[in-house]
């Protein structure tokens, strides 16, 4: 029996200018809340990835008529709810998809069976049904609130809720919940986490009320509210673009742009933080684009430094930690990240992949339960080695960024189960070959 693999190896300068994947936050919430609208939703640059795939066929199976008419541009026309499906919901790798759509669910007269992947099996759904079940919604599941999950929904009653740590999956089902719930609901976050659901929610015609109390943040949704369709324009994913960017920082003589990303306040953290370490970035043609700004993002070959990320900005990059750690390897000095627990409970526990990863390729790391920190190579008495065949338990986000890394170490970084990669990024490596990426398939016996 053969397997796949993809390894990168030493290149020459990455140049070029491309344009990152639809966002996969933006397009799961355009995708469902089309489909609870009335009406029609017209989107454009909807990522096409398979997690993405699995939310739009699971509106259809709610009784949406969802309709791909090209790359990147769909169609939903819903009908003002959901219908109890005729069979189980497969949410694939979603762990976004699935956590929403429970919360959408939820406000409706129905049973739902909701399944995944192995790796979506594993990943505990606690965060969301405490708040649910508070609402009125019951349900059955494996032990720790794993899949398969039977969910019964309707007749909510409101709720005011504190999230216990930064969610915007958590929040964004409760808030869905909340539209079909007696007295709405309200959220209140200690930490500001991405706000799309929020600002997608009023242009669907919802009445979304947002105060701030210093960093906390109060967001109510009165219930009984009804939706209208509309048109979306899905913004460049920054989680996505983090890649070539970063790929752009460490690989000497390079120049890359990335247009059209999302720049949104919740979503720029990786940004902020390689500016503090000294990365050659730069940011023009600003613009308003379906209410969320875009730009385009250049990143130049760096020296980078390290630094102690400040914990607080963990909700705004928590998707990024992986290729940060990357650019950390290749930095003078320590970069430590603190308060990135969260990073455990995501397709893998990520703070050990990442560990075990780096390591393997030569690089000095210091694991904690909810930190991570890496001893960059520059400057020391030794650079990135790289040799290593790394296991990536199915993560996308593992994958790429040890490709990345294999891009300037000394010796090829080779990756299990690159299929993967096309939950959130289709095309990664046509793009990234297309800048000048030494990345190349490997069938191993």
């Amino acid at each position: 029996m053969t397997a796949a693999t993809l390894t990168a190896r030493r290149s020459g300068p990455l140049r070029g200018r491309v344009r990152a994947p639809g966002d996969k936050s933006i397009s799961h919430r355009a995708l469902i809340l089309g489909a609870l609208a009335e009406g029609v939703t017209e989107i454009e640059g909807l990522l096409e990835g398979d997690d993405v795939k699995r939310t739009a066929a699971a509106m259809a199976a709610f009784g949406a008529d969802v309709t791909c008419l090209g790359e990147g541009a769909w169609r939903v026309e819903g009908r003002g709810g959901f219908a109890e499906p005729a069979d189980v919901i497969d949410c694939g790798n979603a762990g976004t998809g699935v956590r929403l759509i429970m919360g959408a669910a939820a406000g409706f007269d129905l049973s739902v069976t909701f399944t995944g992947d192995a790796s979506l099996r594993s990943r505990p759904m606690n965060r969301v049904l405490k708040p649910l079940g508070e609402m009125g919604a019951s349900w059955i599941c494996r032990a720790g609130g794993r899949l398969p999950l039977t969910l019964r929904g309707g007749n909510l009653r409101r709720i005011a809720y504190r999230l216990p740590e930064p969610s915007a999956q958590v929040k964004s089902a409760v808030l869905l919940a909340g539209l079909r719930a007696d007295g709405g609901a309200e959220m209140i976050e200690p930490e500001a986490t991405r706000d799309h659901t929020e600002r997608m929610l009023r242009g669907f015609g919802a009445q979304v009320d947002v105060s701030e109390d210093g960093a906390a943040r109060r967001i109510v949704v009165p219930g009984g509210q009804k939706l209208r369709g509309t048109r979306i324009h899905v913004p460049g994913d920054p989680s996505s673009a983090a890649f070539p960017l970063v790929a752009a920082l460490v690989t000497p003589g390079s120049e890359v742009t990335v247009q059209g990303m999302l720049l949104n306040a919740t979503r720029i953290g990786l940004l902020e933080t390689l500016g503090d370490m000294g990365a050659d970035l730069s940011v023009t043609n600003i613009r308003d684009e379906g209410g969320e700004s875009v730009g385009d993002v250049t990143a130049r070959y760096s020296e980078l430094s390290g630094v102690d990320v400040p914990p607080e900005r963990a909700p705004s990059m928590i998707d990024e930690y992986p290729i940060l750690a990357v650019a950390a390897a290749f930095a003078q000095g320590k970069t430590v990240m603190r308060g990135i627990g969260e990073m455990r409970v995501k397709e893998s526990d990520r703070i050990a992949l990442m560990a075990a990863g780096l390591a393997a390729c030569g690089v000095g790391i210091e694991e904690e339960a909810e930190a991570l920190t890496v001893v960059g190579a520059k400057g020391g008495n030794h650079r990135v080695e790289g040799g290593a065949r790394v296991v990536t338990h199915g993560d996308h986000r593992i994958a790429m960024s040890h490709l990345v890394l294999g891009l300037s170490a000394e010796t090829p970084v080779t990756v299990d189960e690159p299929g993967m990669i096309a939950t959130s990024f289709p095309g990664f490596v046509d793009m990234m070959r297309g800048l000048g990426a030494g990345i190349g398939e490997a069938v191993e016996a």
